[in-house]
């Protein structure tokens, strides 16, 4: 992004929350200088032993150094440490780039006391410039001994890119025995499409979770959050979601979750599921050049994933897009974008509202239809499309916002 001045997104909020102490996860952030002087951009978590580690990672064919490696990682499943870096994605960078990853790996390893298949890696940034890992590996032992059970906001900081306010969220799950925590942090504003829609997302707890059971919340719970945005269509290189459990409460009393099905199973998934919406949500709101938050809800599919694959192409459609950024409601443009989808649909059955009001029934404009009524709906900042196709049960709803000239600006000076 150079020295480009971007302006806030205006869904920021004017305060960040502040998440409470999480025992076993320490973090520590500092300014690198891994693209850019004066910004923090490298972040070091300390687990404690006996953490697990759960993750959904990026189904791009060209999947980053780091992701990769963290496939590897969770295969074991412990953790001791995350290290991320941001201004360098470190993908596309061949045996490099594993280079790097693993140089990376094996020096916070040696800082925390642990080996390397016990650490996780992210790089986000530039695609394709060589990581020298050299440039920070030696500030990991520094930051493994400086990391503070509430440096939260260094934390968020560290991972942004063309983000424009940090993404924060915190949960209190009430369990028979006592309470446990979850906290989370997010990155992403550009390349955000589903497959697992392009971010940096690390969620902490202290509850005791069974590490296969974590591993089965957060991919049911990415499911119906982070794979149901979209700012782009374009899918990254290294998508990533992790999510490390201490079970420190258990030495509160709080039980051990063994089965996601149980109460207190059923009540944490609920409360993780609600951050994960929240995160999600958070990036969309801070997509690049945004100006206009949009929810699209569609019923009335074949089935949900054929409402889900209708939900994306219209929210992906650059004229749907560009005309939410004009607040002109020409919803002649979701008809094609349903029609595109590729999907099941009746011409003469299609419905669509722009917030409570229709402006299509059963494939003709709707009776009573009045464009500036519709006009003035769209200038608000929130704005919500419903679709109902009329010939089934599916149903889905999809996160995304307009396409401005300050997406092009961004973008186009992405590396300058």
């Amino acid at each position: 992004m150079g020295n480009s001045v971007v302006e806030p997104s205006p869904f920021a909020p004017k305060d960040l929350p502040v998440l409470p102490v999480i025992q076993g996860v320490r973090v520590a952030a500092c300014q690198a200088g891994i693209r850019y002087a004066n910004r923090t951009d490298l972040l070091m978590v300390v687990l404690d032993p006996g953490t697990v580690a759960a993750g959904v990672l990026t189904q791009s064919k060209t999947s980053s150094a780091p992701v990769l490696w963290c496939r590897k990682s969770l295969e074991k499943g412990g953790a001791r440490a995350l290290v991320v870096n941001s201004g360098n994605a470190n993908a596309f960078t061949g045996k490099k780039g594993a280079e790097a990853t693993r140089m990376t790996a094996e020096a916070a390893a040696r800082a925390v006391g642990a080996t390397p298949d016990d650490v996780y890696v992210s790089s986000t940034g530039v695609i394709g410039e060589p990581l020298d890992a050299s440039k920070f590996a030696h500030l990991l032992g520094d930051l493994a001994v400086k990391a503070a059970p509430d440096a939260w906001h260094d934390a968020a900081r560290a991972i942004m890119t063309t983000d424009t306010f940090p993404k924060l969220a915190t949960r209190t799950v009430k369990l028979k025995g006592g309470d446990v925590l979850i906290n989370g942090i997010a990155k992403g504003a550009g390349m955000i499409a589903p497959d697992l829609a392009t971010m940096l997302v690390y969620i902490f707890t202290d509850a005791a979770v069974d590490q296969g059971v974590l591993q089965g919340m957060l991919v049911s719970g990415a499911d119906k959050t982070f794979n149901c945005i979209t700012i782009d269509s374009d899918t990254s290189t290294s998508d990533t979601v992790l999510a490390f459990a201490t079970g420190t409460a258990a030495a509160r009393g709080a039980p051990r979750i063994t089965d996601a099905n149980s109460a207190d199973g059923a009540a944490f998934a609920a409360a993780l599921h609600d951050l994960m919406h929240e995160l999600a949500l958070w990036v969309v709101k801070d997509g690049e050049g945004l100006s206009k938050f949009v929810t699209i809800n569609v019923k009335g599919a074949e089935s949900d994933a054929a409402a889900r694959r209708i939900g994306f192409a219209i929210a992906n459609s650059p004229l749907v897009k560009t005309a939410i950024a004009g607040s002109d409601p020409n919803w002649g443009r979701v008809v094609m974008a349903v029609g595109k989808a590729g999907e099941a649909a009746d011409r003469d059955r299609l419905s669509i509202w722009y917030g409570d009001i229709q402006v299509a029934k059963n494939g003709e404009r709707a009776p009573t239809y009045v464009e500036k009524t519709v006009a003035a709906y769209m200038e608000g900042r929130e704005v919500a499309i419903g679709v109902d196709i009329g010939i089934g049960a599916g149903k889905a709803t999809v996160w995304t916002c307009d396409l401005t000239h300050g997406y092009i600006s961004v973008n186009a000076d992405y590396r300058s």
